[in-house]
């Protein structure tokens, strides 16, 4: 069903909100976040941020729930397209190796410093949310690679639940300013032997 021409405005205008919101947080954090800098950044009224949203909490969350949903669904729309995995697999290592070497471009430190202060169910569910996705993400590529032919479907849960782990340490890493071009090069080499190749 097509959306009305207020349901679209509406719809862009949210994007429009939650895209400079992760600019904010990238730059700054969480805790440094006032609504202020997000209405600035927007460039729309206060009342405007308002309709939609009433705290910086709540611009957070859904943020963070837009940024990985539209990480996903990028992957979902190549898997779809027939990618080769092979392509996939290296424009994805790319770009998280991207992402660990630019860190300030990076909500990773928001979300962190953001669970580090709310522990409530609701947040609980959020974290849990954020990281399904990463997983769902890399089980996607696997499973393109197996269903390809390129990859044996064996052992692909597990190998996701590694990924998902070496990835996440590494992003910590790179957060705290510990690691190295060369270091994130030999993790992803260590990364592409332990597929199990046909």
């Amino acid at each position: 069903m097509a959306r009305t021409p207020n349901e679209e405005r509406r719809r862009l205008k949210l994007e429009t909100i939650l895209e400079c919101a992760c600019a904010v947080f990238c730059r700054k954090g969480f805790n440094s976040v006032t609504m202020k800098d997000i209405v600035d950044e927007c460039g729309i009224s206060r009342g405007g941020i308002y309709l939609y949203y009433h705290s910086v909490e709540e611009v957070f969350v859904a943020a963070a729930k837009y940024h990985t949903k539209r990480k996903y669904d990028g992957i979902c729309k190549l898997v779809g397209t027939g990618i080769p995995f092979g392509e996939l697999l290296d424009s994805y290592f790319a770009t998280q190796k991207e992402r660990f070497l630019h860190m300030e471009d990076s909500i990773l430190l928001a979300t962190y410093e953001y669970f580090f202060t709310h522990r409530g169910p609701e947040d609980r569910a959020l974290q849990q949310s954020l990281v399904s996705s990463l997983h769902d993400t890399i089980a996607e590529i696997l499973n393109l690679g197996a269903r390809q032919g390129v990859l044996a479907d064996k052992g692909l849960p597990e190998l996701t639940e590694n990924f998902l782990f070496v990835f996440e340490g590494m992003s910590v890493l790179a957060l705290l300013g510990g690691i190295s071009e060369e270091r994130i090069d030999r993790q992803l080499a260590l990364m592409r032997s332990q597929l199990p190749l046909k």
